[in-house]
């Protein structure tokens, strides 16, 4: 995604955030990630001492495991932080 879109669809993202949760809320983020202890492992760091409850699914045939994220945040520019963080992580798709 080229920062433009990025920037588009991040802005487009906290203004439904603003407009559909109270704050603060619990977010629920999905990620498909390539099944990699490293790539899982940088993943969870990022919502390390969040009290993030991480849940992880193996694809049928182990080449892909989906992670669920529920973490308590205090607002719209805290989700954003978040995805942004995960972007960096290589081959992770946002769900």
């Amino acid at each position: 995604m080229d920062t433009k879109k990025s920037e588009e669809f991040f802005s487009r993202l906290k203004l439904q955030l603003e407009e559909t949760t109270k704050w603060p809320a619990d977010y629920l983020y999905k990620f498909i990630v390539p099944t990699d202890d490293s790539k899982i492992k940088q993943i969870e760091k990022i919502f390390d001492n969040t009290g993030a409850v991480i849940e992880s699914k193996q694809s049928k045939k182990g080449k892909y495991t989906s992670l669920s994220v529920t973490v308590h945040l205090e607002g719209a520019d805290a989700v954003i932080v978040k995805y942004k963080q995960v972007g960096a992580v290589e081959g992770v798709i946002s769900l």
